[in-house]
């Protein structure tokens, strides 16, 4: 655990120093599978569209964006769900180092949440690691294609059951998990982060 007795108020002025606010081992994955802090307040500016809006982040790993979008938009809610105890772990301790009272983390699988509470979805494709054999954040779940591929069409279909107006924002997807009924109505320049709404 990192020692928060000197924390600054400008952790969330650049990726180096929020990423300082973990160990190590987390700040060596953060080029890879953690939101860059411009992409994350992108993101969060388009899902947050009112106040209690309650959005989901689908494998929320370190809590790095549910963290930065609560920073910047404290009236919206900001739910993050991630398999891995140790990665759950460090978004409690750092949620606390931060004082944000709108970020809420639950350890736990993506398909045991139910996703009608929700108004909007954030998805940096948490599921590409089944489909790499390198690069892995560590070992301590299953990776195959299979689980890829069964991960995908559960979010599809969760995502298909959506009511209209509904906000998607994806980072890095292959878009196997978007029903057609998601219309494109943003993205970056690059293409990497799109924003989608529910017809």
């Amino acid at each position: 655990m990192q020692n928060f007795t000197f924390l600054k108020p400008n952790c969330f002025i650049n990726d180096a120093a929020f990423d300082w606010l973990y160990p190590e081992q987390i700040q060596q994955h953060s080029r890879r599978h953690w939101t860059p802090l411009g992409i994350a307040k992108t993101a969060a500016r388009f899902l947050a569209t009112g106040p209690g809006k309650k959005i989901l982040d689908i494998g929320s790993g370190v809590g790095k964006f549910c963290l930065v979008g609560a920073r910047h938009f404290p009236e919206v809610f900001f739910h993050g769900v991630e398999q891995r105890v140790d990665l759950h772990q460090h978004a409690l301790e750092v949620k606390d180092a931060t004082g944000i009272h709108n970020a809420f983390f639950t350890h736990g699988n993506f398909t045991q949440i139910d996703f009608s509470e929700y108004d909007g979805f954030y998805f940096y494709n948490a599921f590409f690691e089944n489909l790499t054999d390198s690069d892995h954040i560590d070992h301590t779940v299953e990776y195959s294609a299979s689980l890829y591929h069964y991960y995908c069409r559960y979010l599809f279909k969760k995502l298909e059951e959506c009511a209209s107006g509904t906000r998607l924002v994806t980072f890095h997807s292959l878009e196997d998990e978007i029903p057609p009924c998601f219309q494109l109505v943003d993205a970056s320049n690059d293409l990497m982060l799109k924003m989608w709404i529910r017809r």
